[in-house]
């Protein structure tokens, strides 16, 4: 009975330490798998519709990412033609309802051969079909009724980008025309769900994710609130004279305002570094020369005319959305499509989130 035991205690033996080998290993990967997690720069771009976000990340792939391949550049290029088709479409329609005459009576017909266009398969616009509404494209941006009703876009809703694109229509006209780097920052697609992107700064890896700013889209943040390093709120300085797309009547500004206080006031982020970006700088330099800002808020002081002032008044907006005035309000001014502004700007970011997050790892 004795040499029984003794010849299981043997057979026992190796496989009992082939057990406990395969658990230190498994433990020792999930020891790597929590380390990797908590090095993990996990941020979030939030914002409201046409804000940056998607511009942002973009800049983000082409600075520290991989180069935009041939599949890439092919649906870009099918954007930006829809871009310019639609926008072109959208100044021949303001042009009639605000009553601005043609300057060119045969513009008329170029009118209405645009806006005859219907893409109702959804299917990409192809290079030759784009051709053939290449003459009428360039013959209505030529024409001051069409510029007039562009100088009056504050009016109606518009693409930001229109005008680069059809400015630059002689290029994008060719045939084999490919998107340059800033024709794909300018590119706009409203996001659907939630882009995720990772990349690799300095052996650090960080994960961004955008999410769509349209009200119909926000019900989705709340799927990627988990494990966030920090925030990016993401503003268009510029569109304080302007609506939402959705309802026509809430002022931009304010509807960012809104959606900040709900953010910056959430108790799931008390830990959370939240930045502001106060985006489209080059545009908020040219609009306050001529659009006062005092229009739209009674309550700003100072020159409306002066950068200097506007800006400040617009940190002061946003600071006063805060419950907790413990923790600092980081905040840039920013140009999402100048790369190296961005460059410049996420640099500073990046050591203000990388410190923060320390300060989180070494209290776990």
């Amino acid at each position: 009975m004795a040499g029984v035991v003794r010849t299981l205690s043997r057979c026992l033996l190796p496989a009992e330490r082939e057990a406990r080998r395969r658990s230190r290993e498994i433990d020792a990967m999930l020891a790597r798998e929590r380390r990797a997690v908590r090095r993990l720069v996990k941020i979030l771009l939030l914002g409201a519709g046409e804000s940056g976000k998607s511009t942002f990340l973009k800049q983000m792939r082409i600075i520290h990412g991989r180069e935009f391949d041939q599949k890439a550049l092919l649906e870009f290029r099918a954007i930006i033609y829809e871009n310019v088709v639609k926008g072109c479409k959208v100044l021949v329609d303001a042009r009639d309802k605000l009553g601005i005459p043609w300057q060119y009576t045969e513009n008329e017909k170029h009118g209405m051969f645009l806006m005859a266009f219907e893409n109702k398969s959804g299917m990409s616009i192809e290079p030759a079909t784009f051709q053939l509404y290449v003459p009428a494209l360039s013959a209505l941006w030529r024409d001051s009724g069409i510029k007039e009703a562009f100088s009056r876009r504050s009016e109606y809703q518009l693409g930001e980008s229109v005008k680069y694109f059809l400015d630059n229509l002689d290029r994008i006209g060719q045939l084999n025309y490919f998107p340059s780097k800033q024709d794909i920052l300018l590119a706009r697609k409203a996001t659907k769900g939630i882009v995720e992107h990772d990349f690799i700064i300095k052996k650090i890896p960080f994960k961004m994710v955008d999410v769509g700013g349209q009200r119909s889209q926000r019900q989705k943040w709340f799927q990627c609130f988990d494990g966030i390093t920090s925030i990016l709120f993401m503003v268009s300085s510029s569109e304080y004279d302007q609506v939402l797309m959705e309802d026509r009547r809430t002022n931009r500004l304010v509807e960012s305002m809104n959606i900040f206080e709900t953010i910056v006031n959430n108790k799931l982020f008390f830990n959370v570094s939240i930045i502001l970006f106060l985006n489209k700088m080059d545009l908020l330099v040219e609009k306050v020369k001529t659009v006062s800002i005092k229009k739209y808020f009674s309550d700003f002081k100072g020159d409306p005319h002066r950068l200097d002032d506007v800006q400040r008044y617009l940190v002061q907006c946003f600071d006063r959305k805060r419950r907790n005035r413990s923790k600092p309000l980081f905040h840039h001014f920013t140009t999402a499509i100048d790369t190296e502004n961005i460059r410049f700007v996420f640099h500073a970011v990046k050591d203000t989130i990388l410190q923060e997050n320390l300060k989180d790892i070494m209290l776990q």
